[in-house]
């Protein structure tokens, strides 16, 4: 007879707001068993101990934990744990950090690991083992399913998730390009889950109340009609909702532009890995890149829609030395004022980026995530620096709290050399901090911009003051007040002009 709760699924998120799709859609897959089920989610902030004492409260026959980049050391401590209290519990794991080999955290007291998608090997490895058969193999080979075939997850979320937390969706799997940095380039084969079912389970989601998307397709608009059709879905709706798509430079046709431009703001966010605009660097890494289209598209969404553009560039890509990567992110900031996240490369086990080990003399951490140390063009140091860098830049730039500050750093020549500049001196006045206060980065950046660049107190005061008093509720920081006076006055001059022109024009 089995227990209530003979197996629990488990994952440790980055953050709280996230959910893990993937433990939903093997729960969704369990079929016959799936009242025997549990989901338990974590983050990678909790304690060890604490994690694995209230797993094994529920007396669990089985554990299933999925593992990322993210959360590979945590569930490496998590299992020797599990193990060390309750050995006869058989841990099975899965996810992408397991899915190819060599493993590069110590996985060896795992049961049973499942290499690829696990929705069918999972459900019979469960059915074996309850019913005290064992399995002749203890890792199951990757295996593609039809997607058409899987059963939808979206149920499985509850109300608490649908309230508070980032709602995963995916209307695919797969990808046609084989970007050699990039896992999602092992599965070649784009398939797409059935249309009218999917449609179905977002329409049940919205009526529950769900109005945060997040689209984990790797490459949403290379099917156009499929991409239309869902972003009808969303343009039928009444706002406020926030959805995420995540979407190759390439291709926005005629029909797709004419969908995205209805969109009001803050609705729509769209993710663009540019990764490089270097074409030989591109070729060597075989990444498609066509620069004229992306500069016209890039151009087209900055200035016809409202949407939110995330773009992508990676620092350390075989081939492509630092001035290049500077010249990378000049072109992308000369096109757009967009967010650009900068990356650092990583060498994730099962992507092809190991064949420019020795030709570039590429070096890469063997712990997780795996980020690059150096190369031929680009010394350990040199990383470091970028890693600052981006850092710094998220604070900064990314961060939307210095929109107008930011651009009086590069308000001549480069983006990438007067950023640099500042990182480096801001790396040495904070003490080799990389953590500031709001008040605190807006006094350093205050401080830089008057003592360094030369720039008049007052005109540097007027730009903080206004990025950061635009979000209602801040106070004033303490080095600003001496200014406050003034441009409350200019905005009160401002808002009254406004007021004005509006009553002359009832």
């Amino acid at each position: 007879m089995l227990s209530k709760m003979n197996i629990i699924l488990a994952t440790l998120n980055a953050r709280y707001a996230h959910t893990s799709i993937t433990l939903r859609y093997l729960y969704a897959n369990l079929h016959e068993i799936k009242s025997h089920v549990k989901i338990l989610e974590f983050t990678i902030k909790e304690d060890i101990e604490i994690i694995a004492k209230n797993i094994l409260s529920h007396d669990p026959r089985i554990v299933g934990i999925g593992v990322y980049i993210w959360n590979a050391s945590q569930v490496e401590e998590l299992l020797r744990v599990i193990k060390s209290k309750a050995p006869e519990v058989i841990v099975v794991l899965g996810g992408p950090e397991v899915s190819y080999e060599p493993f590069r955290v110590d996985l060896k007291s795992a049961d049973y690991i499942i290499q690829g998608e696990g929705e069918d090997a999972f459900y019979h490895l469960c059915k074996s083992l309850l019913n005290k058969e064992k399995p002749k193999e203890r890792i199951y080979k990757p295996t593609l399913l039809d997607a058409k075939n899987i059963i939808l997850p979206y149920e499985y979320y509850n109300d608490n998730d649908i309230s508070k937390r980032h709602i995963y969706v995916e209307a695919s799997r797969g990808c046609p390009f084989r970007c050699e940095f990039c896992l999602s380039s092992i599965d070649k084969r784009v398939r797409y889950f059935n249309e009218d079912k999917f449609l179905e389970s977002l329409e049940k989601l919205w009526a529950r109340g769900a109005r945060n998307f997040r689209f984990i397709d790797r490459t949403f608009n290379l099917n156009i009609s499929y991409a239309n059709r869902l972003l009808d879905f969303f343009l039928a709706k009444t706002p406020p909702y926030f959805i995420h798509f995540e979407v190759i430079p390439e291709a926005f046709p005629q029909s797709l532009r004419d969908r995205l431009i209805k969109f009001p703001p803050r609705s729509l966010q769209l993710e663009i890995g540019i990764q490089t605009l270097d074409k030989t660097v591109a070729k060597n890494i075989s990444r498609p890149l066509n620069f004229r289209k992306i500069v016209e598209n890039i151009t087209f969404l900055q200035t016809n829609t409202k949407a939110h553009i995330h773009l992508d560039l990676i620092v350390g890509l075989p081939g492509e030395s630092l001035e290049q990567f500077g010249r990378n992110l000049d072109a992308l900031m000369s096109l757009s004022n967009a967010e650009i996240q900068i990356g650092i490369l990583k060498k994730l086990s099962g992507t092809r980026i190991n064949r420019h080990d020795e030709e570039h003399g590429m070096i890469y951490a063997d712990k997780p995530p795996y980020d690059i140390i150096s190369n031929k063009l680009l010394d350990a140091k040199t990383i470091n620096e970028m890693k600052r860098f981006a850092r710094y830049w998220d604070l900064c730039y990314n961060s939307g709290n210095f929109n107008k500050t930011v651009k009086l750093i590069w308000r001549e020549r480069s983006v990438f050399e007067n950023f640099r500049a500042f990182c480096a001196w801001l790396y040495e006045y904070g003490k080799g901090a990389t953590i500031f206060h709001l008040d605190l980065l807006a006094e350093y950046i205050y401080i830089y911009l008057t003592e360094v660049k030369g720039l008049e107190k007052e005109e540097v005061a007027k730009v903080i003051l206004g990025d950061i008093m635009k979000v209602s509720g801040r106070m004033v920081p303490k080095f600003l007040k001496p200014f406050a006076k003034y441009f409350i006055a200019q905005e009160t001059v401002k808002i009254d002009s406004s007021l004005k022109r509006q009553q002359k024009h009832m």
